[in-house]
């Protein structure tokens, strides 16, 4: 049987001790503590399935470790000790997330049965493959792996919208997975048989962007030496995604409001208006309530893109996705390398678990393909994803209130961070990442050069 471990939060000192022992007798491994705020700090540094913790409690009460717990990692299951033992009181914690609770006094027999619960339940989760794609088959999108709730809320918006002609603004960090959503609607649409055309704003420059979109006639200016359909022409009775519609000019933003106003664009240099019937799907990850205020972006463009808002949560704040999406992308790249990898062990997944995961769902991905391409094992380990060690030391080197490294180090890094940054957004569009910056280009290579020297 896996070797279940426990942290036990009292602080009362007897009680620890007895508790300890005789979790210990069952082969549990056991850590303990006095106090809330410290059981925290060893959850962190150390895999733990299962906390016990007391109610009324100097520092964190029982709610608070509880809810403390749940968001460093939604997989550790929490069984509360209370001396009051009210129905108010266990509704509570049951209703924050609680696997259930105990009055004061300890039967230890009680104890003992919910320990064989959580054990019980913890290893169907972990060895019933199937039950997890069960799970995924609930949601209209096959292709969307989840299994949170706020996902779910996500994708029953996508469902309704999908049969309509509304415009979606689907807003969400960089990773989230916009573009997957936004296929998701016009594939589930009446107009799947159409063509699903994505244009990337911030890859190109405002010039370029518009020819992108509306085309352009020959002749109309140095190089267009053919006519040119744009990709509004193109995503005809199908539909047309914008990403990163925040990075969008001014001048080329009233021409996007015309297209949704009147169905119709025109190309650089032509007379003629064509006429177009086009569902657009737009996403971003700025803030275009902010952009609006500081005149970046047009408010009646605003109002005609956000007819259906949607926003992705980012992997922080939807951790339970993790292990399927873990177990999915496994699957996915030991098939595609033709490797024997049967899953992840307990040790690296609650290192995935606590992970903060700035680069999302798409970050997730890159991490498992990589270990699934290098490992030796049957099984994925701490030593496969050494980024996350990485990213620790690199977190420490950005936090402002650690002085260890030195002023000059850290900015020199925080500033080479946001370029590389605004860089790959653009796909190593220096005109493109100065505009998302809000500096000149000519900075933006200067910078670049005196960083790197």
């Amino acid at each position: 049987m896996t070797n279940f471990s426990i942290l036990v939060i009292d602080d009362e000192e007897s009680q620890l001790q007895s508790l300890k022992s005789f979790l210990g007798k069952r082969g549990f491994t056991v850590y303990t503590t006095n106090n809330g705020e410290t059981g925290y700090k060893i959850a962190g540094v150390n895999l733990i399935d299962i906390v016990l913790t007391d109610f009324n409690m100097p520092g964190w009460d029982g709610m608070q470790v509880l809810q403390q717990m749940k968001e460093l990692n939604p997989e550790i299951d929490v069984v509360v000790m209370t001396a009051f033992g009210t129905i108010e009181s266990a509704v509570n914690l049951m209703k924050a997330g609680a696997f259930d609770y105990l009055t004061k006094p300890i039967d230890l027999d009680e104890l003992e049965s919910i320990l064989g619960k959580i054990q019980e339940r913890k290893l169907l989760i972990g060895e019933n493959r199937l039950l997890r794609e069960q799970l995924q088959g609930k949601f209209r999108f096959e292709k969307i792996i989840s299994q949170s709730s706020l996902m779910e809320n996500v994708l029953n918006t996508a469902g309704r919208v999908a049969n309509s002609k509304a415009t979606v603004l689907v807003r969400g960090e960089s990773g989230t997975g916009k573009e997957l959503i936004a296929k998701a609607i016009h594939y589930a649409s009446p107009r799947k048989d159409k063509p699903f055309i994505t244009v990337n704003v911030a890859s190109l420059s405002e010039n370029l962007l518009e020819s992108e979109l509306f085309g352009h006639e020959k002749g109309s200016f140095t190089g267009a030496t053919n006519q040119r359909i744009g990709r509004f022409e193109e995503a005809t009775g199908g539909t047309i995604f914008i990403d990163e519609v925040g990075d969008i000019q001014l001048s080329v933003q009233v021409k996007i409001l015309r297209a949704i106003q009147f169905g119709e664009v025109q190309r650089i240099g032509g007379n003629q208006t064509v006429k177009t019937d086009v569902r657009i799907i737009a996403a971003t990850h700025r803030n275009l309530d902010e952009m609006i205020k500081n005149g970046e972006f047009r408010e009646d463009l605003f109002y005609r893109l956000n007819v259906v808002a949607i926003m992705i949560p980012s992997l922080r704040q939807r951790k339970e996705d993790i292990p399927v999406l873990v177990d999915h992308f496994i699957k996915k790249y030991a098939s595609e390398n033709k490797k024997d990898i049967k899953g992840i062990n307990r040790e690296a997944l609650d290192e995935l678990m606590k992970y903060h995961f700035p680069g999302n769902v798409r970050e997730l991905e890159n991490i498992i393909e990589r270990a699934v391409v290098l490992t030796r094992n049957k099984l994925i380990t701490n030593e496969d994803l050494p980024i996350l060690a990485a990213q620790e030391k690199f977190d420490k080197k950005m936090n402002p209130y650690n002085l260890d490294d030195g002023y000059e180090e850290k900015t020199k890094l925080f500033e080479l961070t946001m370029i590389k940054e605004a860089l790959n957004k653009t796909n190593g569009n220096k005109s493109a990442a100065a505009r998302i910056l809000g500096i000149s280009e000519r900075h933006l290579r200067s910078r670049l050069e005196r960083l790197n020297s």
